[in-house]
């Protein structure tokens, strides 16, 4: 994990759900100078509305190029976010790891952004996971950012030709309502951003799962308003 550097207008992978944190991310990226290059993953997400929303936060923020890769992991299930045969948990966060914890799914989009950052010949990723507060996933953790940037240096011909790949994690140890008072300062249009575990094909949120619930805390925490869309 670095802080990200002046980019001197170098290339970047970002992954970019659509939601609060990828958006955040993303203007971070934009703000050091990197030129964005976005990639979303259409993964069987039962919430597919958040990557209508990514396509609209890349434009908004000026992303060099959008890109989103089809792999329908609701092959495998698992998970609430990609087998309708398991209901979004709506009682509040519990202790734990939750349903909607999909297996390996930040290892299998980071995968994808570490091929597509070869090519462009980059040695930057972004990604907007959150390790405070957030739903108790493994892979958000900043023990599992550090161990995937190293797996990565030994993986890539680039860096084993000598370059250096850095795994940004600029969210990582910063609570839901300080990413919002950063994204705001940053320009984001949260309006745009799509969170909700079970949004409606118009992108509006249900209120009650994990995910809108730490969305809205955020907002309330930060003062500043909420501009989500709701199905009620």
């Amino acid at each position: 994990m670095h802080t990200p550097p002046d980019s001197n207008g170098q290339r970047a992978v970002v992954l970019l759900s659509g939601g609060l944190d990828s958006a955040t991310t993303l203007a971070i990226a934009r703000a050091a100078g990197f030129e964005c290059h976005c990639l979303s993953v259409d993964y069987g997400q039962r919430h597919r509305a958040e990557l209508h929303a990514a396509a609209a936060v890349a434009a908004a923020l000026g992303a060099a190029e959008h890109r989103v890769v089809s792999l329908s992991l609701d092959i495998f299930g698992g998970s609430a976010l990609t087998d309708m045969a398991i209901d979004i948990p709506v009682d509040g966060v519990q202790p734990g790891i939750p349903v909607t914890y999909v297996p390996a799914r930040n290892t299998i989009m980071l995968s994808l952004a570490l091929a597509w950052a070869e090519v462009l010949e980059s040695s930057d990723i972004f990604v907007g996971v959150n390790a405070v507060d957030y739903s108790g996933y493994p892979d958000c953790r900043p023990e599992y950012i550090a161990a995937f940037e190293s797996m990565a240096r030994l993986a890539t011909k680039a860096a084993v030709e000598g370059t250096g790949l850095h795994l940004h994690a600029p969210l990582i140890n910063l609570g839901k309502a300080q990413i919002i008072q950063l994204g705001a300062e940053l320009g984001v249009d949260y309006a745009l951003t799509v969170s909700c575990y079970q949004a409606d094909s118009a992108g509006r949120a249900c209120a009650i799962c994990d995910s809108c619930r730490l969305r809205q805390a955020g907002f309330a925490a930060a003062a500043v308003p909420d501009p989500t869309r709701y199905a009620a």
